[in-house]
C-alpha cells in the first residue's frame, strides 16, 4: 500500500484572523477551486467549523466526469489549524491538514495532504501521470487566486 505525501506553502500579507476567517468557511472552497472541476457544495451550513462536520461536495476533476466526495472536519484549533478526512470519494485515503501561522509581514499558510489512490498497480501508475499533477494544478490555481483576493505574495 502506497501513501503519498504532498505539501504546499503559501505566504500572504494578512492577520491569521482574516486567514483564518477565510480558510475555515467551506463555502470559500468554490472561490479557489479551478472553475471547470465544477465544485459544488450540497450541505451548506452557515456556522463555525467544527470538529464532526460532513461536508458534501460534487466535483469534476477528470474527463468531465462528476464525482461526489464527502469529507468530514475532524480536527479544529481556532486559527491555528484543522483537518479534513474523506469518507466518501475518489481516494481510498484522504488527510488534508491545514495549518496557518502568523510569520512577518503576515501568515504562512500550510497544506499536508496524505493520500492513497484506489486501484492498485494502476493507481501507482496514475499517481505521477494524473493525480500529482491535477494536485499541482489545483493548488498553483488557488495560490494564484488567494494571492489576487489578499494582495500580493510576501517576499
Amino acid at each position: 500500500m502506497k501513501i503519498y505525501r504532498f505539501t504546499r506553502r503559501q505566504l500572504l500579507p494578512i492577520t491569521v484572523e482574516k486567514a483564518w476567517e477565510f480558510l475555515s468557511d467551506p463555502r470559500n472552497l468554490k472561490l479557489i477551486t479551478p472553475e471547470y472541476m465544477g465544485f459544488q457544495i450540497l450541505n451548506e451550513e452557515e456556522t463555525e467549523m467544527y470538529a464532526g462536520q460532513i461536508i458534501q461536495y460534487i466535483v469534476t476533476p477528470v474527463l468531465g466526469i462528476p464525482t461526489k466526495w464527502v469529507t468530514e472536519i475532524t480536527q479544529v484549533k481556532d486559527k491555528r489549524y484543522f483537518v479534513d478526512e474523506q469518507r466518501f470519494g475518489p481516494y481510498s485515503l484522504w488527510h488534508h491538514k491545514h495549518f496557518i501561522k502568523e510569520v512577518k509581514g503576515g501568515v504562512e499558510m500550510i497544506d499536508i495532504i496524505d493520500y492513497k489512490i484506489p486501484l492498485g498497480f494502476i493507481g501507482r501508475i496514475m499517481n505521477p501521470i494524473l493525480v500529482k499533477p491535477k494536485l499541482e494544478e489545483i493548488f498553483r490555481f488557488r495560490k494564484e487566486k488567494l494571492e489576487k483576493l489578499f494582495g500580493i505574495l510576501i517576499k
